[in-house]
């Protein structure tokens, strides 16, 4: 099998990340050498299939992806570009400021146009080399960060990895990428973690209220703690900026909420204070690229019952295949006590009509809107 990445490839860091580069990588006909601090961790890699552990007789790397915390990733890149003079050497930590600003403190000039600074936009709630898997960045972006001084070769050798792993190269410069990343994952680890957060207060009663909704504002909470400091810490401006702005509009809608109490007055503006808040979410909601990068208002959301027995959703799905709609997306919804579950599915829009029709005819339901 050949492939368009420089072999062998060196992972330095065998977590969730890298562990699954290393899988995808592997599976692409890449020679794949894995490094870890944690001799138990580098060996569970090695078992998984992450790749190899280096021997001396192997050749030296081509290509080092350091996946180390941005804390530490700047040291772990000097210390590979030092040991592999010849070796593009890349991090793919998901901060790029910090990480840049403390290669070029640390590395000598002429090493420097070997290192480039990557993102895979793609991870899990659940973190580890257990978690790992090879298909974890299939169409997701890949953003290639370079800096002022990197290589021609290095950027190419980036594109060369979006491309084995199934990802769509994007190319950033360092600054950028962190402001995007504090608006469209940051944030929202925050904002989730702030929500579940409150669920410590409430009664078992209470929480046995809880309905898919909560489920999916808090799914992402359940992180790692010590890599979501160093990541927040790493990203600290960006995040604190966005988060200023979501704390002048949350101080607006509790100014709303107070003056709604008792008799309140119809010209202060609260509830079209409190529709507009909803409404601009319905409007950033529909922002959110597919997969395909379309934006999600091209989308139409089907709401099919699937019975509660083994084998029902995966039936469905292939019926919605052999009826030739492709699936965007799909979110099961599935309460306690209740005989089915609700597969919600999103298609395009074009494609709504045929599919609710092609479903009752084979026998599903299709609830209505």
């Amino acid at each position: 099998m050949t492939t368009l990445v420089p072999s062998p490839v060196r992972i330095i860091g065998t977590g969730l990340i890298g562990g699954s580069l290393g899988m995808a990588l592997s599976s692409s006909g890449a020679a794949v050498q894995v490094e870890d601090i944690s001799p138990g961790t580098r060996s569970l890699a090695v078992e998984l299939g992450v790749g190899s552990l280096p021997s001396p007789e192997d050749p030296d790397p081509q290509l080092v992806l350091v996946a180390a915390p941005p804390d530490v990733a700047a040291q772990v890149i000097d210390r590979a570009l030092r040991a592999w003079p010849q070796a593009v050497v890349a991090d793919v930590a998901s901060v790029k400021t910090t990480v840049l600003e403390g290669v070029r403190a640390l590395a000598r000039g002429e090493d420097l146009p070997r290192y480039i600074g990557a993102h895979p936009m793609a991870g899990r709630e659940v973190s580890g080399v257990i978690a790992a898997r090879g298909d974890l960045f299939q169409g997701r972006p890949f953003v290639i960060v370079p800096h002022q001084g990197s290589r021609a070769e290095a950027v190419t050798a980036l594109k060369a990895v979006a491309t084995e792993i199934g990802s769509v190269p994007v190319t950033m410069d360092a600054a950028a990428h962190d402001t995007a990343v504090a608006q469209v994952s940051h944030v929202p680890q925050v904002m989730s973690s702030l929500l579940a957060s409150t669920l410590l207060a409430p009664t078992e009663t209470a929480l046995g209220l809880s309905g898919q909704g909560l489920r999916d504002t808090t799914r992402i909470a359940d992180s790692d703690p010590r890599l979501w400091v160093e990541i927040l810490g790493a990203n600290a401006a960006s995040v604190a900026g966005v988060l200023g702005e979501v704390r002048d509009r949350l101080d607006g809608v509790i100014g709303a909420l107070e003056s709604l109490r008792g008799s309140p007055d119809p010209s202060i503006g609260s509830r079209r204070a409190l529709a507009s808040l909803v409404a601009d979410g319905n409007r950033g909601v529909r922002r959110i690229p597919g997969k395909h990068g379309g934006r999600t208002d091209a989308f139409a959301t089907l709401t099919v019952l699937v019975p509660d027995r083994p084998g029902e959703l995966a039936r469905l799905l292939t019926e919605i295949g052999q009826i030739g709609v492709n699936l965007e997306d799909l979110r099961l919804e599935h309460e306690l006590g209740r005989a089915v579950g609700l597969a919600h599915v999103a298609v395009d829009a074009t494609r709504e009509e045929l599919l609710t029709r092609s479903l009752g005819e084979r026998g599903w339901t299709v609830a209505e809107a």
